[in-house]
């Protein structure tokens, strides 16, 4: 009977184990399948994994105190049961993408599990002591979030040995392109956006490629060279992204960029570059890896890219005074128009049905790198006025009696100020939907806090999703005596959306502003 009831417990091990691994492995490829950012974060949230720890101890003691086998395996079974709907993978907004590396860590996360289970399964019943087996399954399910790692460590030179394949053969067949022009994208932010509108610019001469979506890492933008690169292909407009220093060089080091564009520097990912100067420094990467006669596209209203340029040789694009400058700018709900003065003197009236100043700023940015590639200012003037939203930054939706204003991709204190400034130009009831921002390190809640100061200047009602991140805010909003009433905290985006739905706006068109969407890790 006891060996009966091993066999069931067994079974129950299996289900509950490989949820609890896949979970784990979930986070993992959230946290970009680092050792120290995954660990770091298990620290962060561990009251996640105290169900799993309460019954993990309780397991150990049922089978080091309990007198008999049939006891304990009875004990486990039943521990077992319990731990299901713990395990049991919840809703994600970012689920689990089943990738090639996801399946080979998987696979060894299974071996590592039967190399620890069999030897002792064997001895146990070939010796009338169960107690073997089900002791190494009380200790396997009691490491699995944390034999993903082990999985992962074991997999490293595979893994290094098969992105190095791949990442010889988007060389070679970028070699193969020898007229390829490469134009080199990064910035703290905008660099999306100037992607999606110099790709729309070039198109309207050049056959181009471009990084699709947020294909910005050296994995990504090799995937694109391999699967979308073709003969005819004249530009490459390659999207460069960057959580630590030498991140732009390895990028560079793959594609070997002709021209190179830095669209913002600011703390973004403070919390794993630790200073604005490494920022700085990373980003300039780009800026060193250009050849000779290569054309580098700076920002020129930002800061951070003045104190660092030193003498370089380069072009700005402005709002005031750069080489290609915007002026007489007239921004309303409906859409922008604008003026631009080329080096020459030459000047191009312009109009988009995109909101905001930042957008002309980014809009300028791609008109002086096309009207370096050859493309005339008027011949730009019909491609700027089809220009499209980039999905999930500042994208409109009108439903009605709502409008909603979708910045859920990402968020920085930049992009905040411009949102809010978005915001701010439509008539109604306007409300901020937000979980603030993140991977800003130190300066997080400050950053957060002077969030909540400017949308008490621009909101009439603010929600906040998730009671960790609204503490800095909600003081924000009250530094500026916003009336508490009107701030509401969310657990989660559905309750958040459904709150808005109900709120009675006064007779008032709602506008809602939907500023930044965290992933499942945070």
């Amino acid at each position: 009977m006891a060996t009966i009831l091993v066999f069931v417990c067994m079974a129950l091990f299996f289900v509950s184990s490989a949820m609890s691994v896949i979970d784990s492995v979930h986070f993992f490829q959230l946290n970009s399948y680092r050792f120290d950012t995954h660990t770091k974060w298990i620290g962060q949230n561990i009251a996640k994994y105290m169900p799993h720890a309460i019954i993990s101890v309780l397991m150990l003691i049922a089978v080091i105190i309990s007198a008999t086998p049939m006891f304990k395996a009875v004990a486990l079974c039943v521990l077992f049961l319990i731990s299901l709907p713990v395990e049991k993978p919840k809703k994600a907004k970012k689920p689990l993408v089943y990738t090639p590396r996801v399946k080979r860590m998987l696979f060894t996360c299974i071996l590592l599990t039967l190399i620890a289970l069999i030897p002792t399964t064997v001895k146990g019943l070939t010796s009338s002591h169960e107690t073997y087996p089900l002791f190494t399954m009380a200790v396997i399910y009691t490491l699995t979030p944390v034999v993903i790692l082990l999985a992962n460590l074991i997999n490293k030179p595979v893994e290094l040995s098969i992105n190095q394949y791949y990442t010889n053969d988007a060389k070679k067949m970028l070699k193969a392109c020898p007229d390829l022009k490469i134009i080199g994208i990064t910035g703290s932010y905008g660099k999306t956006s100037v992607k999606y509108y110099l790709t729309t610019l070039l198109k309207s001469k050049y056959n181009v490629l471009m990084t699709p979506e947020s294909y910005n890492t050296p994995m990504g933008v090799v995937k694109t060279i391999r699967g979308s690169l073709k003969a005819t292909h004249e530009i490459f407009v390659c999207e460069m992204g960057a959580k630590w220093v030498g991140d732009i060089k390895e990028l560079c080091d793959i594609v070997h960029p002709h021209h190179g564009i830095i669209t913002s520097i600011g703390p973004q990912h403070l919390e794993s570059f630790k200073t604005l100067d490494a920022i700085k420094g990373t980003k300039f990467e780009l800026a060193d890896a250009l050849p000779v006669g290569g054309m580098l596209f700076l920002n020129g209203d930002d800061e951070n890219i003045a104190s660092c340029k030193g003498d370089r040789k380069h072009i700005s694009y402005s709002l005031e005074n750069g080489d290609y400058s915007a002026y007489d700018i007239s921004v309303s709900e409906r859409g922008t128009t604008f003026t631009v003065k080329a080096p020459n003197g030459e000047t191009q009236e312009f109009s988009t049905k995109l909101i905001g100043r930042h957008n002309v700023l980014n809009i300028v940015g791609a008109i002086a790198v096309s009207h370096k590639m050859g493309i005339e200012l008027k011949e730009l003037r019909s491609a700027v006025r089809k220009l499209e939203g980039v999905p999930h930054r500042l994208q409109l939706s009108d439903k009605g009696n709502m409008t909603i204003i979708d910045d859920a991709y990402n968020s920085n204190p930049s992009g905040t100020k411009a949102a809010l400034e978005a915001l701010s130009l439509f008539e109604g009831y306007k409300i901020l939907v937000t979980p603030g921002m993140v991977e800003l390190g130190s300066k997080q809640d400050e950053l957060n806090r002077e969030f909540g100061q400017n949308a008490a200047d621009v909101c009439d009602y603010v929600v906040l999703v998730g009671h960790k991140q609204a503490v800095p805010i909600k003081a924000g909003l009250i530094d500026k005596s916003y009336d508490e009433s009107k701030i509401y905290i969310a657990s989660d985006i559905n309750e958040a959306l459904g709150h808005v739905y109900a709120l009675n706006s006064q007779g008032k068109k709602k506008i809602v502003l939907l500023e930044n969407d965290l992933p499942d890790n945070y």
